[in-house]
């Protein structure tokens, strides 16, 4: 016998499948690992097929050393989502093998925990009655019964075990110790479902797609479990995800009560031993609901019943690096091969997939009430140009402050939305100009104040501060835009007696961060939460009166077509933290413009109008959805090998206007606008084209950086971010 083998190496030269004879002795299956011979390495590799006649002269092929494991960590379905991702998203195949395990599964830095226990066996002994730790050991077993090793230890010593298993008084036994995630736990809260909310779950009933559009506090994740439970009565399994981290806590808190052991969490927060535990119990079917950020779609598990994306208009579902895929492209397959639905849920749902509920593609489902009856909160537009003229030059508008101080005096809470961490943006001088630069990116460092220095966020270099400028010697040095620590640090100065928390990317970076700084909040009245994206979503506090968003313009005017829908999902999404329960909610926007036709439709609530705006100049000036945006990203440490490389491309794919004219709309070759990213140089063609022919004119343009390319180059349509 004879199989098919990927190498687990991430390098063009091994894109391709391999033949390796199989011993007699041995027994593989596809889907297992095994150790294979490669030039003069032992590599390890996939096998993605088994065959009894070779392609190649069987005796020019070489023998499989061993296995991994013994038994097919790739499943069926997972080997044709490969075939599926490498040939939608032209990735290297073992690069999309990766993503379906634990990575420090791959590295053989994890394996399974074992623990020793001992119980009490069935014997008539009596210690002697001087060891006294003896029997308060017998005495504990007596009452607790089977209990580890290391807890008996630490209780009564090592040597008071010794002795009684050595004289048969102990049974010892050696179990798997499964490493649970920790996860703060709460009461299961049925609720009594609202008309909408049961038609919403009535309608859900075939094997397609829905978009579950619902305002903020609709009840959305309550609609979610009463299906998984349905899905779970017929047999089956479920896929939950979530945009962030920082969800997955409260999102995990409420499915544990409801469901228990059969729910596992699956993001890159947990340890490598909790990661490879919960992944296991996913592949063995002992937890049957996956919960997680966008790597959770590649959980292991069998006979999909459904799969929900929350927050489904979140850029974070769509991967920007390597590989890059797109999280509704896979769950989309994944649905289709299991025929069962897929849910896709959001207040404020990207433009594309709302178009696509509108033109039938997705089915349309509406919760456009709160669960609990309750308005939505207000929302007051402030003018910062006013503010200005009337001699308040601070971070926070009149209006806001005096808000601030009605929830202290009332012992509710706060969030205040700055979507910037940092003390600072940059540092610049106020003479010659001059801005403090990452030596590796080519981007501005911001100021962290409370660790004195600069960082990049976008290779982690950390730099000191400037207290002089190093061109000209002035000791003028201005800061830049306010950002998450400069908030804090002046509510504090204001706020002395109140507790102000801060949430984002430095506060958040160490286990369990995340639970900590939402459970603190949850539990402290009055109290302040500032943060970035991270609070703008998916968080129910009962006692937040008050939103405050500082910089309402901060996304609005990005050069990317994107930045209108983002302002307003991001303005809508914080809003609806706002006012959840019997108190009234109230939202503060400071904004610089404030006539924008955004902040007329965010403040109203009102996303059709939105839609419809945001639409119809989509399709005026032919963007996504109606055409398809195509980067084509080249990265290289020698900028001179991309500069030419991005030539040669360029040069062929010009070709294809002749081919195809006006269903290319736009095309050029330029620099990246970030043009270094951990010194590594970035250039890029764009192209906009028709929907007529743009899967084969993005084939071709594939195919021609393919047969030239020796270097990183990515692909990305319609990109999320375009620096």
């Amino acid at each position: 016998m004879y199989c098919d083998v990927i190498i687990d190496q991430d390098a063009k030269a091994l894109d391709r499948v391999f033949e390796y004879k199989i011993p007699d002795e041995m027994d593989i299956d596809v889907g297992m690992r095994v150790y294979v011979p490669f030039s003069s390495r032992v590599l390890q590799g996939f096998v993605v097929g088994v065959k009894e006649v070779p392609d190649y002269p069987p005796n020019k092929i070489k023998a499989v050393i061993s296995k991994i494991e013994d038994f097919s960590a790739i499943k069926g379905e997972m080997l044709e989502l490969m075939k599926f991702m490498a040939e939608k998203n032209h990735l290297k195949l073992a690069s999309i093998l990766r993503l379906f395990l634990p990575s420090e599964m791959r590295e053989g830095k994890v394996k399974q925990l074992f623990e020793t226990f001992y119980s009490l066996n069935d014997v008539d002994f009596q210690p002697a009655k001087n060891a006294v730790k003896q029997r308060a050991l017998l005495d504990y077993l007596r009452e607790k019964g089977k209990t580890s090793s290391s807890v008996l230890g630490e209780m009564f010593g090592y040597g008071a075990i010794k002795n009684l298993y050595e004289k048969g008084v102990l049974i010892k036994e050696r179990e798997e110790v499964v490493r649970e995630p920790f996860v703060l736990m709460s009461e299961d809260k049925r609720v009594k479902l609202n008309e909408c909310q049961q038609n919403a779950i009535n309608s859900i009933c075939e094997n397609k797609t829905y978009l579950l559009h619902g305002v903020t506090g609709s009840g959305k994740t309550e609609v979610y479990m009463n299906l998984i439970e349905r899905v779970l009565l017929q047999g089956k399994n479920a896929i939950m995800l979530v945009p962030e981290i920082s969800l997955t806590p409260q999102i995990m808190s409420n499915f544990k009560a409801r469901f228990g052991g059969l729910v596992a969490l699956l993001h890159s927060g947990l340890s490598a031993g909790e990661r490879f535990d919960e992944w296991k119990r996913l592949f063995s079917g002992q937890a049957r609901i996956a919960i997680g950020a966008r790597s959770a779609i590649f959980a292991p598990l069998e006979n999909l019943g459904i799969i929900i994306i929350d927050e489904e208009h979140e850029a974070s579902y769509i991967s920007e690096s390597n590989p890059r895929y797109d999280t509704h492209d896979v769950a989309e397959f994944r649905a289709k091969y299991n025929a069962c639905p897929l849910i896709l849920g959001s207040a404020t749902p990207s433009i594309e997939s709302y178009n696509k509920a509108v033109n039938g593609q997705y089915q349309l489902l509406e919760l456009p009430v709160r669960a609990n009856g309750r308005e939505m909160p207000s929302v007051q537009i402030v003018d910062m140009l006013n503010e200005l003229r009337a001699g308040n030059s601070g971070i926070f508008s009149n209006q806001l402050l005096a808000g601030l101080v009605n929830v202290v005096n009332s012992k509710k809470q706060a969030m205040i939305f700055i979507n910037r961490r940092g003390y600072s943006s940059f540092q610049r001088c106020r003479d010659c100009g001059y801005i403090a630069k990452c030596a590796d990116c080519d981007v501005s460092l911001v100021y962290h104040r409370e660790d004195e220095r600069l960082k990049c966020h976008y290779c982690g270099r950390q730099y000191r501060v400037l207290d002089k400028c190093p061109k000209c010697g002035s000791e003028h040095i201005r800061q830049g835009a306010v950002g998450t620590q400069q908030v804090v640090s002046k509510l504090q100065e204001m706020f002395p007696d109140v507790k102000i928390l801060r949430m984002d990317n430095d506060t958040t970076s160490t286990k369990n961060a995340h639970q900590k700084i939402l459970a603190e909040f949850k539990n402290t009245k009055p109290a302040i939460l500032v943060g970035t994206q991270m609070i703008a979503k998916g968080h129910d506090f009962e006692d937040v009166v008050l939103v405050g968003i500082i910089d309402g313009d901060q996304s609005l005017y990005q050069t990317d077509y994107r930045s209108t829908e983002r302002t307003f999902q991001l303005i809508t999404q914080v809003a609806g933290r706002a006012g959840r329960s019997a108190s009234e909610g109230r939202v503060i926007l400071q904004t610089y413009s404030p006539k924008h036709y955004v902040y007329k439709f965010a403040s109203n609530y009102d996303y059709k109008g939105f839609y419809r705006k945001e639409d119809n100049i989509r399709q005026t000036a032919q963007f996504p959805p109606y055409t398809r945006i195509l980067r084509i990203l080249f990265s290289d440490h020698d900028e001179n090998y991309v500069r030419e490389l991005l030539k040669v491309c360029y040069t062929e794919i010009e070709q294809l206007k002749y081919q195809y004219g006006d269903d290319i709309l736009y095309l050029d070759a330029m620099k990246s606008p970030i043009k270094r990213i951990q010194d590594k140089y970035r250039y890029q063609i764009m192209m906009r084209l028709s929907l007529n022919h743009a899967d084969e004119i993005e084939a071709k343009a594939f195919d021609i950086v393919d047969r030239a390319s020796k270097t990183s180059v990515f692909f990305e349509v319609n990109p999320q971010n375009l620096s």
